[in-house]
């Protein structure tokens, strides 16, 4: 088993998956894995899911797998079963059917193939799967994971950008995402793991996909999301066409200047928001407003 495909981060995008299952079935790979976040972030998630399901692929859980499941738990703060800046996350959890949330609410922290020479897979990092590595993220940060683990490669998702870090103990794959990349680049995105042989070194292949990216754009208006969403839907759909974040910084921007998420607020946010930065410089930005 040399070569695996690894996709994470679908975020409830049914044209960007499957461009993604088109491609991987071209790729002569020996199996499919997915790095979590299957939902959230989109209006598709009850389809996801039910799509992963039928070709058998295994997951690890996201943040947002826990995230949508607490809404229908009731397990968040009181506020956020009423106000608008948390109605997208309501819709899509209420959007949810029985066999999806069964599914999302047995997955687990990581997984590893049965192979010589494995890999492991988490969303985020053996940390948490709200801990995203990236380009930012220090070697000796990347060195304690994988002396951490008895495997030789580690494959992750959570930050939306795709990312290689190669060293003598072994290799750190992000495998970007499928339905929300935030590297400026709109395509579905996600990696091949490959290996020549056995005793070789892992490596990754990024593919880059197109779909039909207006289409999923429609079904935020079909659906109701972006009506029902408020302006977290808008903030959503923004990042879609953009592959950039923007709820977030977002939400940390008025949170810092003690002011309502509303629409009124989201202009002066676009005035000074610069959605190219990465995220680490994107909060120290906005910390360093007055």
């Amino acid at each position: 088993m040399n070569r695996i495909a690894i996709l994470a981060d679908i975020h409830g995008n049914i044209p960007a998956l499957e461009a993604v299952i088109a491609d991987v079935q071209r790729q002569d790979v020996d199996q499919v894995w997915v790095g979590g976040d299957m939902v959230g972030r989109g209006p598709q998630g009850s389809a996801v899911v039910h799509r992963i399901l039928e070709l058998g692929w295994s997951s690890v859980r996201g943040n947002h797998e826990d995230y949508l499941l607490s809404f229908l738990k009731k397990k968040v703060p009181k506020s956020w079963l009423t106000q608008n800046v948390w109605a997208a996350s309501r819709w899509m959890a209420d959007e949810l059917d029985p066999e999806a949330i069964d599914f999302l609410d047995t997955l687990p922290f990581t997984i590893t193939p049965d192979t010589e020479g494995p890999f492991r897979l988490f969303h985020g990092s053996p940390k948490s799967h709200n801990d995203g590595i990236g380009v930012w993220t220090s070697d000796e940060t990347c060195l304690e994971y994988l002396n951490g683990l008895e495997e030789s490669a580690m494959a992750c998702g959570h930050t939306h950008r795709p990312m290689l870090r190669e060293f003598p103990e072994g290799v750190i794959v992000n495998v970007g995402s499928v339905g929300l990349p935030f590297n400026g680049d709109w395509r579905a995105q996600y990696a091949i793991l490959h290996r020549d042989n056995v005793s070789s070194p892992w490596t990754a292949i990024f593919r880059q996909i197109d779909y039909e990216r207006e289409h999923f754009l429609g079904i935020y208006n079909s659906t109701g999301f972006l009506a029902k969403g408020h302006i977290t839907a808008h903030l959503l759909k923004m990042e879609v066409q953009t592959a950039r974040p923007y709820l977030v910084p977002f939400l940390k921007w008025v949170e810092k200047k003690e002011i309502e998420p509303t629409y009124a607020n989201l202009d002066p946010f676009l005035e000074r928001f610069d959605p190219t930065l990465p995220m680490s410089q994107l909060l120290k930005q906005l910390e360093g407003e007055g």
